[in-house]
């Protein structure tokens, strides 16, 4: 098991954050390592602050309509190393490390393992 790390993230940083206009804001996993972009998912302010206080991902469900820790049911926690926000504060990402099998709900690493294009081929291992 990996650890988190607290992010102390200023007030006026959190309050530079822009929300759309259900409250939410997309936030991308990314693996600390190697890069890969493992998933996107969505965030509230709650949510982000739960986020840099535990180390750890913490998303809002927008299908179920609640707070959703990353891995309390799969066990595919993702442990914050850094966050950034975007030039226009209406993106999050965190670079993660990501324990467990992978991050998509499908058993892949990553959520983006379907490619476009004629010649492609779906992989789970990516």
């Amino acid at each position: 098991m990996s650890a988190g790390v607290r992010i102390e993230a200023t007030p006026e940083q959190l309050a530079a954050v822009k929300y759309d206009a259900s409250g939410l804001v997309p936030a991308i996993a990314q693996d600390v390592s190697d890069g890969t972009v493992l998933m996107v998912a969505w965030m509230n302010a709650e949510t982000l602050q739960l986020t840099m206080q535990e180390g750890r991902t913490v998303y809002w469900s927008r299908s179920r309509q609640e707070v959703w820790r990353k891995g309390d049911t799969s066990g595919e926690v993702q442990w914050v190393q850094e966050a950034f926000y975007d030039c226009d504060a209406d993106v999050l990402l965190f670079k993660v490390i990501q324990d467990g099998n992978g991050a998509c709900h499908t058993g892949a690493r990553s959520c983006f393992f379907r490619k476009f294009g004629a010649d492609s081929t779906e992989s789970s291992e990516s």
